[in-house]
């Protein structure tokens, strides 16, 4: 058993203090960051603020850094973690859904909660929709059951499939995000005229 595994027995309230705390702490940040705000979120599409795309590859690289330290420590066994399955075809539907809210609205359902709590009109509706969205989700659910399970090809990752190991992976994403970060440095440099003045 890993000490991590045996050591973590929380109760229902416990555990939703927890999540509720991390929410709180999670909002907080993305406030402070600048990215509880439309047009900090949007300028990554006009490549004069990439902030948005630092901040998620940072997020990535840390969260798989720390998963495989904790494995190699022998803390945490990873085929603990649930996976989603994946189902390419549902995932290129939900994203491209998901990325075309996001270039319309302004925000993705975390940013605009964030909006939303600090008084923000617009982060109010576009949570609103992300409502009327999971509700009518929740009313085709039935129909694209069977069609979602047809196309689920299990838990896939990348050490799976190329039978490279997580440690390996994880300093591959780290080299990723250095050279992602300098090239992004060069890209609003260059885009930095489409930077709107402030008034």
């Amino acid at each position: 058993m890993f000490p991590l595994a045996a050591a973590v027995d929380f109760s229902l309230g416990a555990e939703l203090a927890i999540a509720f705390a991390l929410g709180l702490g999670f909002g907080f940040s993305l406030e402070r960051a600048g990215l509880a705000g439309a047009r900090k979120l949007t300028a990554v599409f006009y490549l004069y603020d990439m902030a948005v795309v630092k901040v998620m590859f940072t997020a990535i690289v840390t969260a798989m850094t720390g998963l495989a330290l904790f494995s190699a420590l022998g803390l945490l066994s990873l085929s603990e973690i649930y996976i989603e399955p994946t189902n390419v075809a549902a995932q290129l539907v939900g994203g491209l859904l998901f990325g075309a809210g996001f270039v319309f609205g302004g925000y993705c359902p975390g940013t605009s909660i964030a909006a939303m709590a600090t008084g923000r009109k617009d982060g109010m509706m576009f949570a609103l929709g992300v409502l009327c969205g999971v509700y009518a989700y929740a009313e085709l659910t039935p129909a694209l059951d069977a069609w979602y399970k047809a196309a689920v090809q299990g838990e896939i990752t990348l050490p799976s499939l190329s039978g490279v190991g997580m440690a390996a992976w994880t300093l591959a994403f780290i080299a990723f995000l250095a050279a992602a970060a300098w090239g992004m440095r060069h890209i609003e440099a260059r885009f930095a005229a489409w930077r709107p003045r402030q008034s």
